[in-house]
């Protein structure tokens, strides 16, 4: 492999996520598993960390058991740290399955986002209460 596994497993950075209703500091770590939680009716998984091929499997799961017993997935991306072309893929595909809404998108996937045009397909709230609610 091109990476070094020992180095990869013990990769962390700290990172504020939102929960609703306030605010809360997580370890994100390298491919770690999202929280999730029920709020008003939706399921809402709080992503963090680093997602592109190789972590993304612990988010792609979350999102397809949520979709599968909840009419509304609301994620929220506020602590995601990194994100490429396989978190974007994923978020399309659970987009055309459920009704999805991503909540406060940390800058670099507001530019991700941006730089591909999806800011104008997937609905992209402020707050996990305006998510639930609309």
């Amino acid at each position: 492999m091109f990476w070094n596994e020992t180095a990869l497993s013990t990769r962390t950075s700290s990172t504020s996520g939102t929960l609703a209703p306030q605010r809360i500091t997580v370890d994100a770590s390298y491919g770690s598993a999202p929280r999730q939680y029920e709020y008003r009716g939706a399921w809402v998984i709080a992503a963090s960390g680093e997602y592109d091929l190789a972590s993304i499997a612990p988010l792609q799961e979350a999102l397809k058991a949520a979709a599968r017993k909840y009419p509304k997935v609301v994620l929220d991306a506020s602590a995601v740290t990194f994100a490429d072309s396989a978190f974007l893929n994923l978020l399309i595909l659970a987009h055309q399955t459920a009704s999805l809404r991503i909540v406060a998108p940390s800058r670099q996937v507001q530019r991700l986002f941006g730089i591909s045009g999806v800011d104008s397909v997937l609905e992209i709230r402020q707050t996990i209460e305006e998510a639930t609610a609309s």
